[in-house]
């Protein structure tokens, strides 16, 4: 089974440092798939630093860097703003001891998952609803074509088995 692209650019990274590599600012936004300006605005933000720099200046990059573009990312899909990415990013490096960092991260991550999971059942649901919709309208093509659509709320259809329509349905439909 082919790697993914993040882990792909992963393990190209470790490969890079283990070899002694750093990479450029444009060749990170290659391996993780962002802009250039998206990288520098990380750092302006305080979000990113890169490992090092060149005698010419340029800004140098080690596989942590790749890890920290995805935690970014992953904060985004939390619904993280990049400056709230990095307000807790600084209140975790205020943390003078590393459980304490630890911890706060522990009860951030807690959280998130109880949001995530809360979130999945909500989309369950409206899995479900979607799907009985769905199911309901398949019977609903067995319908003479010319059919007024005000007559649909009290379709007798024995394809509907005398259901009601779902409200997903029956919410859009005219009364009878």
């Amino acid at each position: 089974m082919p790697s993914s692209p993040a882990a792909t650019a992963i393990q190209d990274a470790a490969r890079a440092v283990r070899q002694g590599e750093l990479w450029r600012v444009g060749q990170l936004a290659e391996a993780t798939g962002k802009t250039v300006r998206a990288l520098h605005l990380y750092e302006e933000l305080g979000l990113l630093t890169p490992a090092s720099r060149s005698k010419g200046g340029f800004r140098l990059y080690d596989e942590r860097s790749v890890l920290r573009v995805q935690w970014i990312d992953r904060l985004q899909e939390l619904g993280f703003s990049l400056k709230d990415a990095a307000d807790f990013l600084a209140d975790l490096q205020d943390r003078d001891h590393g459980p304490a960092a630890m911890q706060t991260l522990r009860a951030f991550y807690q959280a998130k998952l109880a949001e995530t999971r809360a979130s999945l059942e909500r989309l369950r649901a409206l899995e479900a609803e979607l799907q009985d919709s769905l199911d309901y309208l398949d019977g609903c093509q067995s319908c003479a074509g010319h059919t007024p659509r005000h007559a649909c709320p009290a379709c007798d259809s024995h394809t509907h088995a005398g259901q009601p329509a779902p409200p997903m349905v029956a919410a859009v439909q005219d009364p009878a």
